[in-house]
């Protein structure tokens, strides 16, 4: 008996999870709100992919929404985790086919037959015997019996199907870390838009401000006009000062909008639903921690890092199945079963098989194999090693990010005071008839400018923090409580 060769599993090239989909934070260096302005550290979160979406769920009437609520809802509806879950099931089903090739096979089976014989065709007919045959049927039958059988086999060793059971364990615990590291995901995309939100939250609630102390000054201005104390062209720069804080409240709130939408999609909310957010743009010092902690924790968290490891690992067991395919096999098989013409009066029999395979020339399908696992395995080692890099590279970057944002926050306060304190100087220096319009307008400029920076650092300083705990691996369990106390 021949046994046929076995398809040998071969391992994708790439063990990194495929579609594209990604988080991160793009920072860039400019002037924050003006030319006046100084310049900020400008981050913002990058969606890309599948973690953008979600499976809508259904709500009825407004919804109270604080950070970690929305991180709640993004982890059961986003698509991210969704299509994790899938592949880690995926993986789940690749595991058990592997350990289902070193498991006994049962079968059972139950017949009842009825045939009837043509002796003729068999070569049997009244010449054969002569004259004694004068009486010799032509045929036999029917004949009916009952049939029952058990029949059970098992591969007792094949190197081969182990390493392939074992190939398939390290597939599946990447895909359950693949999992938890999307999950860190879709916490840091939900984090950062909700921050983005707030902030453009705060700057709507700026403009606001803005408006009125335009309008203030106006009011000002056009009593003083209409005495003959200020001129018309004084008067008409401060409305046009104030029609343009008017237009870009109207763009702020249209930005407060469409992120809204944003946010609603990636944590699976009706759009246009009716969001009440219970929080604002806070500043929290963020606890100490040295950079070299930060890498440590991070090479021992980061999910996405060991899952390289483990897809490493499972390319590894899979060169070992394809070597496995010079060895030689050893299998049992066995028939007992109950025969006769009535099921109670049957007849045991029973078969046993002992079977060594050996191969002795495959056409080259071994070493064609063993060529394949190979590419996979010195594929996944160059990841790992540019895995590793990433993951350093995120916590030095979170941590430059975080060391820079801090340092804004404080100066951001302190111009803020100022250009607040200038602003109602100038006021008072126009109300006095010792200054124009433009100083005001400037004045007005230089706070809407400095209000810019404050929130703009606020933001930067929330994201750092997320941006860190995203790179030390442990953002599902800090970023939550990253609002508390505020």
């Amino acid at each position: 008996m021949v046994t046929p060769a076995k398809a040998q599993q071969q391992q994708q090239l790439s063990g990194r999870p495929q579609g594209g989909a990604s988080v991160s934070a793009q920072q860039s260096t400019a002037p924050g709100g003006s030319s006046s302005s100084v310049d900020v550290l400008n981050t913002t979160v990058q969606v890309q992919g599948s973690y953008i979406g979600s499976v809508p769920d259904t709500i009825s009437g407004a919804v109270h929404l604080n950070l970690h609520d929305a991180i709640q809802r993004a982890l059961k509806t986003n698509l991210g985790t969704v299509g994790a879950s899938a592949s880690q099931q995926q993986a789940r089903g690749v595991r058990l086919a592997s350990l289902s090739a070193l498991l006994p096979s049962i079968t059972g089976s139950i017949s009842e037959n009825v045939n009837r014989f043509d002796l003729q065709s068999e070569g049997l007919s009244a010449s054969t015997f002569g004259g004694a045959g004068a009486s010799f049927p032509t045929a036999v039958g029917p004949v009916h019996y009952y049939d029952a059988h058990a029949a059970v086999s098992e591969d007792l060793l094949d190197p081969a199907a182990v390493h392939n059971l074992r190939s398939a364990r390290a597939s599946e615990n990447a895909a359950l870390l693949n999992f938890k590291d999307a999950r860190e995901l879709v916490v840091y995309a939900t984090a950062g838009t909700y921050l983005q939100l707030l902030a453009t939250m705060a700057e709507v609630e700026s403009e606001r401000v803005q408006v009125d102390y335009a309008q203030a000054s106006y009011k000002q201005a056009a009593a003083q006009n209409s005495v003959g104390t200020k001129s018309t062209v004084d008067t008409n720069k401060i409305l046009i000062q104030l029609e343009t804080e008017q237009q870009r409240l109207l763009s702020r709130q249209t930005d407060y909008e469409k992120q809204k939408m944003q946010l609603e999609r990636i944590m699976g909310l009706p759009l246009g639903a009716t969001v009440i957010i219970d929080e604002t743009l806070p500043y929290t010092p963020q606890p100490p921690i040295s950079l070299e902690d930060a890498l440590q924790q991070a090479v021992a968290n980061r999910a996405d890092l060991q899952a390289a490891k483990a897809q490493l690992r499972a390319a590894e067991q899979t060169v070992k199945a394809s070597k496995s395919e010079y060895l030689p096999t050893f299998a049992l098989s066995g028939t007992y079963g109950i025969e006769g013409t009535n099921p109670n009066q049957g007849i045991s029999v029973y078969t046993g098989v002992a079977s060594l395979s050996i191969p002795i020339w495959q056409g080259g399908k071994a070493k064609a194999d063993v060529v394949q696992a190979n590419a996979a395995v010195a594929q996944r080692k160059a990841e790992l090693a540019d895995q590793q890099q990433v993951v350093e590279l995120d916590v030095r970057n979170a941590y430059l990010d975080m060391e820079t944002a801090t340092k804004q926050v404080t100066v951001a306060i302190d111009n803020r005071k100022l250009a607040l304190a200038t602003l109602k100087q100038s006021q008072d220096r126009f109300a006095a008839g010792v200054t124009t319009s433009v100083e005001v307008v400037q004045a007005h400029e230089t706070l809407a400018s400095a209000e810019q920076d404050y929130i703009s650092s606020l933001y930067s300083h929330n994201l750092a923090k997320v941006s860190l705990a995203r790179a030390i691996g442990d953002a599902e369990h800090t970023i939550p409580d990253l609002l508390k106390g505020n």
